[in-house]
């Protein structure tokens, strides 16, 4: 595998059972939000790859757990993945087992400029409540907002904000973070009061609604980095409009 920059996404949705249909209808919007890939390799125990011909029965078959296995596009130069792992209720909102749906993609000009509609496809594919995409880089500063650590204290970075483990926040339609993009279904988007038009202008001009009524909502014009102070005042605002996030404060 390559080393070049990675866009990482994950959305949180109810857990899977049986031949549930939202596990192909993730990957296939991952699919048609970018032209010409196809998600038809598996990944062998021996690190192979290996071809999918009956791709859509084998990752229904595969469902277990709560998630369902690794899918790529066979390109060891250009890798791009999706997968699900379930999280059980112990370790989740209001007790609540749900599947984590990942993919990870190069962070390319292709990717960066269709990475709206990625988060978008996967999301509502999985009938995601919320979710998120951010490059790796970012998202190794917001993991260390996650409290508390096995080491002690919570220690964010950057003057980031302090935020609960999952299983502590009251309600799953409630965002545990903030990422580069973020997905908020209907319900995640009430839970935390936005749209709000005299208070969320800006983010609202680099908003996208979905088919759903959910939305896609980018805080800055290019990938989040936080070594540029603009784009960590921009994630730092967007915490500050949203206390809820993280399970900080309780909805005014």
């Amino acid at each position: 595998m390559t080393t070049r920059k990675r866009l990482g996404i994950v959305v949180y949705a109810p857990a899977l059972v049986g031949n549930d249909r939202r596990a192909l209808d993730s990957v296939h919007g991952m699919e048609r939000a970018l032209p010409g890939l196809r998600l038809e390799w598996r990944v062998t125990e021996r690190r192979r790859l290996a071809a999918l011909p009956q791709r859509d029965a084998w990752l229904v078959e595969g469902i277990g757990d709560g998630g369902f296995p690794l899918v790529c596009n066979g390109d060891e130069s250009y890798p791009v993945t999706v997968w699900g792992r379930g999280r059980s209720g112990l370790f989740s909102p209001g007790g609540q087992a749900q599947v984590e749906v990942h993919a990870k993609l190069p962070l390319d000009k292709p990717v960066i400029a269709a990475a709206a509609a990625v988060l978008e496809g996967v999301a509502e594919g999985a009938r995601a409540l919320w979710g998120e995409a951010t490059p790796d880089d970012a998202a190794v500063d917001i993991a260390y907002q996650t409290a508390p650590t096995p080491q002690g204290p919570p220690s964010p970075r950057r003057g980031l904000p302090a935020l609960k483990l999952f299983e502590h926040i009251r309600s799953p339609e409630i965002p545990y973070y903030l990422g580069w993009l973020n997905y908020w279904s209907p319900a995640a988007a009430e839970a935390i009061g936005f749209p709000d038009p005299a208070r969320d202008a800006e983010l609202l001009s680099r908003s996208r609604r979905t088919a759903t009524g959910g939305w896609v909502v980018q805080l800055t014009d290019a990938p989040l980095d936080l070594d540029n102070p603009a784009h960590l005042d921009a994630l730092k605002r967007a915490y500050e409009r949203f206390p809820e996030i993280g399970g900080r404060a309780a909805p005014s």
